[in-house]
């Protein structure tokens, strides 16, 4: 699976003043790791956020939004948007700083043991 590079770039530019955020390539995408977690990401041409449990049927109640199946069954806490629903830079953000409220609430990840 490919992603959209445009869609890369937009992000890439979104987070280029945040230190805490890295891209990192995985799902045949790329995501955008906030501390060591997954915040948001792309998949084809749609934008991956990472909601947590508790925002996820808020969510999935908004236009251009659906449930995350990657693997065939729905990821409870996880959407897809849809292009129309980031097309605008204000509605890019919006989702990244909901993907980033709820890494915010998640224990630091501990170390990896080399």
């Amino acid at each position: 699976m490919a992603y959209d590079e445009k869609i890369a770039k937009r992000l890439s530019k979104t987070f280029a003043d945040n230190k805490n955020v890295v891209e990192k390539k995985m799902f045949g995408g790329i995501a955008y790791m906030y501390q060591d977690h997954m915040c948001v990401g792309i998949i084809d041409d749609m934008l991956m956020v990472r909601v947590g449990p508790e925002q996820y049927e808020e969510a999935l109640s908004e236009k251009y939004v659906k449930p995350m199946d990657f693997t065939g069954r729905p990821m409870k806490g996880y959407i897809y948007v849809e292009p129309a629903g980031f097309k605008t830079e204000k509605n890019l953000v919006k989702w990244i700083e909901k993907g980033i409220a709820f890494v915010k609430t998640l224990p630091p990840k501990k170390p990896k043991k080399k």
